[in-house]
Order: C-alpha cells, then structure tokens, then sequence
C-alpha cells in the first residue's frame, strides 16, 4: 500500500487504492497530505545549503582550504489539503523534539496575497528561467575511460530559436515527484518560506514524534525511525589516460546512486563549448535523477543502468570529457534513499470503506558536489589535483542553464 501513496495527486491517490486488484475495499480521501524532503549535503553543496548559493560564493569561501568535512541538513515541508483554512491565511506549524534543533516548531506558511506560490511549491523543473548562450553543448554519459558510440550529441544553440529551450536536453522519463504542491491542493503551506528560512545544523536528529497542527484539516502526527542519511565522501583522481576517477564511499541505506559533472562553464559569453556528462548508461539528464525518488523507481533503474547500484563505489568520467571541459569540471553525486509512509486512520480490516484523513511521507537522499580540477589554498576541495593558476573570474553557470537547487 505505501507505493501506491506515492501517486501525485488526491483525485489519482483515492482512484488507486480504490482499484487495488484483489481488493473490493473502497477509500476516500485524505483530505489532508504531508511531505518532507530530507536530505544531506557535503562538500560544496554543503556550502550551498550553508545560505551562499552560487558556485561563486563558494570559490570566494574555498581560498585558504578546501570542503573537506563539510557537512549540512537541509529539510523541506509541505503541506496540502483539499479544505480551505478555517481563518485565513493558510498557515501551520511542524512540531519537533528538541534533538531536531529547529526550536519548538517552525512555521508552515502559504501564498502571501498577491506573491504567487511559497518559494519550495517543487514543480520548477529544470528549463525554467532558461537563457539563450551563444555555444554548443556536448552531451556525454556512461561510466569508462572512452565515450560509448555516438557521443557526444552536440546541441548547437545557435541554430535554437531565441528562448527555446534544446529539445529532449532534459529527461521527461523520471520527472521529479512531487505528491504535494500547490498546483493539486486547495490549500497548501510550505517550508522555508519569506519568514523563516534558517536550516538545521549538522547535529541535528529527526528521530521522535512529529506533530504538524494547521488550519486547514486536523493534526498529523507520526515518529520517525529513519534520520539522515550519512554524508557521502566523495573525491576524485586524474588517472595516467586523461580520464578522472570519481570515487565515494559507500552510504547506509542508499539504493542507488547518479553523477554528474559540467566543464567548460563561463564560456557562454565568448561563443565556447560547455561539457555535460552522466554516469547513467542511457541518455538520461536532469529530471529526477538530481532529485528524490521512490526506492521502487530506483530500483528500476539500476536495472535500467540508468542509476548505479548500491553496492557501486566508483564510476570512471571519460577522458574525452575532461579534454572538452578544460581545466575544471563542476560534479555531483545523489545517492538516493529510503521512504517512510504514514496513513491515519490505520486501514480497516475485511472490506469497511478505509475513510483516509490523513498522509504523510519523509523521503531521504545525500548528496555531494565538488570542483574536478581546482586547487583551493592548497586543499584538495574533494578534486582531481591539477596545478594552480591564476584566480579566473567567478563561474556564471552553464550557459544560463540552471542547476538544481543546493547543486552548487
């Protein structure tokens, strides 16, 4: 039953469990649903998440030492119901035990008048916010130390028409999910918001009772036995052919794992190349695979060789990926996990109608992003070692296309 809670909307969740085969039990609802997105940043992502997006920021932080150790939590809590609040506006407050170290409660808050949707509603998949560069893109993917046949795929931008995004540059096959949004809920809250932003420290446990109260349905309440994922150590070496070994250490509770890397970023402005690879076997970017996912999708594809498995701990990047990205490359490393569901009431034994209040889910990742190629102060920052040059201004990004949240 938990898998079929993962559906999208409230129309599509009740139409599902209704139609279980084998089953003549009825539902209905829930009425009101939860979710929290749980993850663990390290390395440069962990600075990212620290409050200085931008791969920017993070070289202005990097002079003097390198990422080593660096490690945060970052939570994101949303809340959808098909009531309207009792008293507007929307709002509502997750309750935590004191070992969470976000103080007694932080606040769930909706639209403010006139602003649109929360910042997290997580329906701003990879394309929005897209701006025309001047160069190429060279797609790359698969694990080796050579390309496989028919790489790379060149995306030559300008031959696009102004604005349009490159076609099938990003995977419509593993979106990301999000059961929880403003787009399906008559009334939604959400965390972080305009007020209150501040994430929790690296000690911080989620174990314990969960209470979220609101003003639009009843309260939720459910203990979680799952807490953050460890953090994932990851580093990479240059190796005598050009090709770069990315290395990590194996995550408890992880089922599956995705890289990425992006060279040649900045040269937009100048007409340049700018390099993408994925570990995936399949020509497969963006999407979900920088995101959560279901142990279940995950697991389907690790059989897909779009994800690696669990039990992988390297991947080698292609030589002629480096040669094409120049002297540095941007990389990142998801390792996906587990998936905790929760439903009140309990379901109903025999073939009572299961009248669902109620949903909640926590799902859990790690995730880790660092420079392939620089050299900060002297610290290896999680990168292949290469020799150090003069400071080169601040990367602008690839080409105007935007990077996942907390990638960078």
């Amino acid at each position: 039953m938990r898998s079929i809670l993962r559906l999208v909307s409230v129309t599509t969740l009740a139409a599902a469990l209704a139609a279980v085969p084998g089953s003549a039990q009825k539902t209905t609802g829930p009425k009101e649903r939860y979710e929290m997105d749980v993850a663990t940043a390290s390395g440069f992502a962990a600075m990212a998440a620290g409050g200085k997006p931008g791969l920017g920021s993070a070289m202005s932080m990097m002079f003097g030492g390198g990422p080593e150790g660096k490690v945060a939590h970052t939570l994101e809590l949303r809340l959808g119901s098909n009531q309207g609040p009792t008293s507007p506006p929307v709002r509502g407050d997750h309750i935590f035990e004191p070992q969470a170290k976000l103080g007694k409660s932080v606040p769930l808050l909706g639209p403010e008048p006139g602003k649109g949707q929360t910042q997290n509603d997580g329906n701003d998949m990879g394309g929005s916010g897209f701006e025309r560069p001047k160069g190429r893109m060279l797609l790359y993917w698969g694990c080796g130390a050579t390309p496989g046949p028919g790489q790379p795929v060149v995306i030559d931008f300008s031959k696009l028409a102004a604005g349009q995004m490159p076609p099938d540059l990003f995977t419509t096959t593993i979106p990301r999910i999000r059961q929880v949004a403003a787009s399906n809920s008559a009334s939604y809250a959400a965390w972080p918001n305009a007020k209150s932003s501040k994430q929790p420290p690296k000690d911080s446990s989620l174990l314990g009772a969960h209470r979220i109260a609101s003003n639009v349905g009843s309260d939720i309440n459910f203990t979680l036995a799952q807490d953050y994922m460890p953090a994932l150590n990851a580093s990479a070496t240059q190796q005598a052919d050009g090709s770069v070994m990315l290395r990590w250490d194996a995550v408890q509770a992880a089922t599956g794992y995705v890289a990425w890397t992006f060279g040649g970023m900045g040269r937009g402005g100048d007409g340049g190349d700018i390099v993408w690879w994925t570990s995936s076997s399949a020509r497969q970017f963006g999407g979900g695979l920088w995101d959560w996912l279901p142990p279940a999708t995950v697991a389907r594809l690790v059989t897909q060789k779009v994800v690696m498995p669990p039990s992988q701990t390297s991947c080698q990047i292609p030589a002629a990926v480096k040669q094409a990205s120049g002297e540095m490359l941007f990389g990142n490393l998801n390792a996906f996990g587990p998936e905790v569901d929760f439903a009140y009431p309990p379901k109903p034994a025999g073939k009572a109608v299961w009248n669902i209040d109620w949903t909640a889910k926590a799902r859990f990742r790690s995730h880790s992003s660092l420079l392939i190629g620089a050299d900060f102060g002297g610290g290896s920052g999680n990168a292949a070692s290469a020799p150090r040059e003069k400071k080169k201004k601040k990367c602008k990004g690839p080409l105007g296309i935007p990077l996942p949240p907390g990638a960078c």
